[in-house]
Formats: C-alpha cells, structure tokens, sequence
C-alpha cells in the first residue's frame, strides 16, 4: 500500500487549495465581523464578501450583483428552481432523465404540487436532444452543464434557447462544470446557473447561484434582506472568502490545466485498455470534462472491486442496498447494460495528479482485475 493512496475522485469532492485555506484563514480569526453591521469590524467583512462576489461573478462571465451566495450547490439549485415555480405564470418544467438529485428531488417536488414534467431522454453519450424539448408553454428548463458520474456536457445553449422560445425561465446545474472547463452565462443563454464551491477547490457548505438581472424568482428561505433578499441569514464570510480566491485560481489555470488533466484522462484509458483488454469506456471522448473517466468491468461489481484495492480512491456506477447492487440510472438510461453498469468505476483527476499517479492506478486495477 502507498503512503497516500491515489485520489481519483475529484467529482465527489475536492481538497481545499492551499490559497483557498491560507485567505480563510483571517475570517476564521481576527475578521470576525457580521457583513450587515455597519461597525468597523463589519465593514471590512462586507468588503471581503463583495471582493468574493467579483471573483465569482467573473469566472463564469457575469455581474456581481448576479451572485447569490449559498449553502452549496444543493441548497442553488432548490432556490433556482422552487423559487422560480413560484412566481412561474407556467405550471410546466423539462428537466433530463440524468439530473443529480440536488434537481431531481425539486423537481419531484413540484410534480406533487400539481406541475407537469417533461423528462428528456439521452443517447448512448448521456446527452439531450434539444430538439425534443416540448413547444408548448413552459414555467421552467433545468438541466445539468456537466453530468456528475460521466462527464458528459449537454448542449445547454441550444437547450435554452428552445426553452426561452416556449416561454420558461433557464436553470443549469454547473457544480460540475465551473472550475473545471469555460463556463459564461451569456454564452450558454441561461438565467439561473449553480455553483458548489467544493467541486473546486473551495470548502464544503459554500455556494453560489447566478441569477441573470431581471430573472423573476422568490426566496424558498424567509428571514431578513441579505443576498438582495434571495438568501437570508448572516453571511458565512470566511467560505464566501474561499470561494472567491477559488474562483480566482480556477480563472487563472484554466484552459492549461484542463488541457492537461484531459491529456492524462486518455493516457488512463489507454493504458487501461492496453492492460484490462475487456474494460469498457462508459464516457465519451468528445463533450466531456477533460478530468473524467467512468469505465466498467463486464461481469464485475465496481464496489466490490474497489474494496479489494487500498492504493486507489475512486467511486463506482453502482449502489448497495440491503447486500443488493443496483446500477446508477444514469448509465442504465445511456442504454449501458446492467451487468455491465454493475461493474462501473468513476476515475475523476485533479490538479495534483501525475503521471507517475496514472501508472498506479493502472498497476493496481489490473492486478485486482
């Protein structure tokens, strides 16, 4: 066993960056100010926060006052799409069948309340037709930038163009994507945009949502005005600090390392391929984060397999209930056969992997094999 196993699984979670750590550090401390307080301790935090909201705002090619801060990405999405619903004039929604549950539970929500949903299909990529997306009148769209357990992108400007045309309000969930490939609101044509400060090198518990000016949508939350009034309660100023130096790094290494990270993801599978000959690559080669590899061993459990291994962290396409396997349903609704989804393993890379990572990985996965 290594001193430090190989941590393959960025799209679970991401480390904090050392900068990340060192910018909270102050707000943690001796800035412990509250942002809405007009003392001098309080001031000083507002300015943290609002220097945060610039970093934030311009890595996805938006106006700071179009960022919201939150909880996470779970707690964006339930504000962009519950507090959309209640100002919709439309009581209709399409969504994707391969969604992350931080949407598909929303949107069940207001399936129970009496809204009718269109749940897009998606082809042996993971991806969305945009094409099928209903003509009728529609209150909201939501659908996912990156899928989470393959990587695919979806084409969500044109997405969003055929949702605007029928009359709805566009959501994507980009806690995926952000930090890890360009991301511009206005490119993608969207209204409302998540982001999960730890899928990029931020802490946990922070996040932000992108509401494009004039986007019409309540708060799901109610207490006092903070966040234009979208999100109350006092302002988490030492994460809110994270994210934006998280921001800022990602802006700077972009196109660079995702370069390299999708340099690395195909010397995985091909030295994969080259030493597990019946390993199948689940995620596409072309419109898909450049850091993410999901392939699958025939006739094999993927939890099972990773349980055996102690020099490799990774995630499998499966789950275990009661001693009883299940595939994702994701990889089922790509048409991946059930034995074959059974034995799925997500390899997610980051910043920090190597080479000399890659070639573990390999070893240790064909020995187990």
């Amino acid at each position: 066993m290594t001193a430090h196993p190989v941590y393959l699984d960025h799209n679970g979670t991401t480390p904090v960056a050392p900068e990340v750590a060192e910018a909270m550090w102050p707000y943690l401390t001796e800035h412990f100010g509250n942002p809405s307080s007009a003392t001098p301790q309080g001031r000083l935090a507002r300015q943290a926060v609002e220097h945060a909201r610039e970093h934030v705002a311009a890595l996805i090619d938006a106006h700071p006052d179009e960022i919201i801060f939150t909880s996470g990405g779970t707690e964006a999405n339930n504000l962009a799409i519950r507090g959309t619903a209640q100002v919709a004039a439309q009581y209709s929604a399409v969504t994707s069948v391969v969604e992350h549950p931080a949407t598909v539970e929303p949107i069940r929500r207001l399936e129970q309340q009496g809204w009718t949903i269109h749940r897009l299909g998606v082809d042996s990529r993971g991806r969305i037709d945009p094409v099928a997306v209903p003509s009728g009148p529609l209150g909201l769209g939501t659908i996912i930038l990156a899928q989470n357990e393959v990587g695919t992108i979806q084409p969500v400007a044109q997405f969003a163009q055929q949702v605007r045309s029928a009359g709805g309000v566009v959501h994507t969930d980009g806690a995926q994507a952000v930090g890890k490939i360009p991301v511009s609101a206005n490119e993608l044509h969207v209204d409302l945009l998540s982001i999960a400060g730890h899928k990029l090198y931020a802490p946990k518990g922070i996040g932000a949502l992108y509401v494009r000016r004039g986007t019409l949508i309540d708060p799901v939350l109610l207490g006092a005005g903070q966040e234009r009034g979208l999100r109350p309660g006092t302002e988490n100023v030492a994460s809110i600090v994270g994210l934006g130096v998280a921001a800022e790094l990602a802006g700077n290494t972009l196109n660079a390392e995702a370069e390299r990270q999708k340099r690395l993801t195909e010397m995985l599978w091909h030295q994969l391929k080259a030493a597990i000959p019946d390993i199948v690559r689940i995620s596409p080669s072309e419109h898909c984060l450049p850091n993410t590899l999901m392939v699958a061993l025939p006739g094999r459990i993927g939890n099972d397999l990773l349980d055996t291994i102690e020099d490799v962290s990774a995630s499998t396409g499966s789950a275990c209930h009661s001693g009883v396997h299940t595939p994702a349903d994701t990889l089922l609704e790509m048409g991946v056969e059930s034995d074959i989804a059974l034995g799925a393993l997500r390899l997610s890379i980051g910043r920090q992997t190597s080479e000399n990572d890659i070639h573990t990985v390999v070893t240790t996965l064909s020995n187990a094999v």
